[in-house]
């Protein structure tokens, strides 16, 4: 809610603490100054102060209500990382002072089939980062700002040396194009894999199957990007998908993509 009254405090706004954003009001996308509430800290929850929040294009979608659900003013960012101020009497993970990260999710039914198997993000009652529905009847509001409140489960710890700056962008692009990888058997040297462009979630592809230990080649629509895949990323081979030479190449069986 916005401040910006006199009246008395009502025990429900007793009940959180204040909090400033940036918040987008209408399609336009703008964002401006926003003073609103979080929930107080629970037993199962933590509060971090947030010191970096990655850009996801979801954001820009979400704040020109592109996908037709933003409530405004809606308050982005699912790419959250910071230090740890409280913790509940429960958590047993966290410590104050920690860094921690909050990716697009803050909280499921923790029940359902989908909740038990580790895959809160398919669960029908799971609450999203921002523009979603909290626990209290309240709208969720993101990172582009100075404080959340999280359960517990629903937020990871960085480890201690981990440049959390450039770590923001793996609690999105990142566990995007990691998870499949993992979950398909990429993670083991010796495979070769193919990325299909070269934006935000192509590049941690990149990086991620370089760090596996696999050949990879990126296919781009853009000539321009080969420098950065190779040289600077470290891709074993680049294709332009436009080239129907090139690609017609690449397919003859048995024989090796080349940069």
């Amino acid at each position: 809610m916005e401040n910006g009254n006199n009246a008395a405090a009502s025990p429900e706004e007793v009940r959180r603490s204040p909090a400033f954003g940036w918040a987008a009001r209408d399609t336009s996308g703008v964002l401006s100054p926003f003073t609103f509430s979080r929930r107080k800290n629970g037993e199962n929850d933590v509060t971090i102060k947030i010191l970096y929040c990655g850009i996801c294009h979801s954001d820009l979608h979400s704040v020109k209500n592109e996908w037709q659900n933003s409530v405004y003013p809606i308050v982005p960012g699912h790419e959250i990382v910071g230090v740890v101020t409280e913790v509940g009497g429960k958590v047993d993970r966290f410590k104050v002072g920690d860094h921690a990260g909050v990716g697009c999710m803050v909280n499921s039914c923790r029940s359902c089939h989908e909740c038990a198997g580790h895959h809160e993000n398919h669960c029908p009652g799971m609450i999203l980062t921002y523009n979603s529905t909290d626990v209290d009847g309240t709208v969720t509001y993101g990172g582009y700002s100075d404080s959340v409140v999280v359960e517990e489960h629903f937020a990871v710890r960085f480890p201690a040396g981990m440049p959390v700056d450039r770590g923001a962008p793996l609690l999105c692009a990142g566990i995007t194009v990691y998870s499949p990888m993992k979950r398909f058997g990429f993670d083991v040297p010796g495979k070769h894999i193919g990325v299909v462009g070269l934006g935000g979630l192509g590049h941690v592809a990149v990086k991620f199957g370089k760090a596996f230990g696999a050949k990879v080649t990126v296919i781009s629509t853009s000539p321009s990007k080969r420098q950065e895949a190779v040289e600077r990323l470290g891709a074993d081979a680049f294709l332009v998908s436009k080239d129907p030479d090139e690609m017609k190449a690449a397919w003859r069986l048995g024989e090796p993509w080349t940069a």
